[in-house]
């Protein structure tokens, strides 16, 4: 088998006249790699510009696809090294690892179909010891944290949105959940937290998230310390992505799990916040970290440190599949992130989520499907392409 082409295509919501909430797609690039036996591999680039995507992987005369075309697709690992060595006297992190990572899962996804098996048994399997179960279930099943947000921030509509929107998630039959009280007050982190820790019972899964919201240790314990009462999963991003010493100080003063990884790459990067920063939660996510052959790295790092991964993905379903086919593998991810179609206003998430492995009872069954698992239909793409020439805006405001 030959790769034969390497395409990118951007898919994007359409721009309505009125008000939506933060789930809008304004322009998210895809890349879907060709082989001479007609076999295909898909995966989503977040959150790189439509134009750097294109520039490293679209055509034979791009960065990466230059070095694809005409090379056999199986395996992903001898592909994912020759890439990475191929940049180490360029930029070996950022935006093109984010392009590698993407390459990988579409080539992952070529593996698995090639073989007419799902990726994660080609990743090893999935394994759980009896030892470290309390149910039959957490050997065939994964449950998504729902990420909660609210279309506006202050304190009333924090409270107000994210609480009704987990209980309709938690009515749905959803079991996990990340709320996001960002830009707020001490005060309104732990009314938030209080108040929907009574809205889903003991049970459920709770973790918050504060954006990088501090830049002092001694705030960020205090607050997060009050916060342990509530039986948090974990508490992600307190403060600056990069302050290592910092999240070593943090981690050393509260009993809650601190958690980070969302921008993270490569497993050196994550080697160093979990070895040097003490964190207990990482969060990789698939094309982010460098792709899953990363991400299977990242966990085979994390699991003699006693650290859990909980893949992160604040984007589709086309990378949630390829997370859940790491959860299949990983002993040590009872969680992943999701962002559900069901409380947001996208029209394309939910189109893509139509499309991938049903949540049943507040989980997902580990995907018996060929490949990563999702397969995107031409009217689907037709219907939300986004022309080159149309603008693009990153996922969040950057200020």
């Amino acid at each position: 088998m030959k790769i034969t082409n390497v395409e990118v295509f951007v898919l994007g919501d359409p721009k309505p006249d009125y008000e939506v909430d933060m789930s809008r797609v304004d322009g998210l690039a895809f890349v879907r790699i060709h082989t001479d036996e007609g076999i295909t591999g898909l995966s989503e680039i977040f959150s790189v510009p439509p134009g750097v995507a294109r520039a490293v992987l679209d055509g034979p005369d791009s960065l990466f696809g230059s070095l694809l075309i005409g090379e056999d697709p199986i395996t992903p690992e001898r592909q994912w090294t020759r890439l990475y060595n191929s940049m180490l006297h360029g930029n070996r992190r950022g935006w093109v690892i984010i392009c590698l990572g993407a390459v990988d899962v579409a080539l992952w996804d070529i593996y698995g179909k090639s073989l007419q098996r799902p990726v994660h048994e080609l990743l090893g399997g999935s394994v759980r010891s009896a030892h470290q179960i309390d149910s039959e279930a957490q050997r065939q099943e994964v449950a998504p944290y729902c990420t909660i947000v609210s279309d506006s921030w202050d304190r009333e509509s924090v409270l107000k949105q994210q609480v009704e929107r987990v209980v309709r998630l938690h009515e749905l039959g959803y079991r996990a959940f990340k709320i996001e009280p960002l830009h707020q007050p001490a005060a309104t982190i732990i009314e938030l937290t209080r108040r929907t820790r009574a809205a889903i019972g003991p049970d459920a899964m709770l973790a918050v998230d504060v954006g990088y919201l501090w830049n002092d240790v001694s705030t960020a314990a205090r607050v997060i310390n009050q916060l342990a009462e509530f039986d948090l999963c974990f508490f992600e991003t307190p403060l600056p992505v990069d302050a290592v010493p910092a999240y070593a100080t943090l981690t050393r003063q509260t009993s809650v799990p601190i958690a980070m990884g969302e921008h993270t790459t490569t497993r050196w990067e994550f080697l160093q916040m979990i070895d040097q920063g003490g964190i207990q939660v990482a969060q990789p996510y698939m094309t982010t970290c460098g792709g899953l052959t990363e991400a299977k790295r990242i966990v085979e790092l994390a699991q003699p440190r006693g650290v859990l991964v909980c893949p992160g993905n604040w984007s589709t379903n086309v990378l949630g599949m390829a997370t859940v086919q790491l959860a299949a593998y990983s002993p040590i991810t009872p969680f992943y992130e999701s962002a559900p179609a069901e409380v947001y206003w996208s029209p394309l998430r939910k189109a893509l989520q139509a499309l991938a492995a049903p949540v049943v009872n507040g989980a997902v069954r580990f995907p018996t499907t060929p490949g990563v698992g999702i397969t995107l239909p031409e009217d689907l793409v037709a219907h939300f392409l986004v022309a080159a020439d149309q603008g693009w805006a990153y996922h969040d405001v950057q200020s």
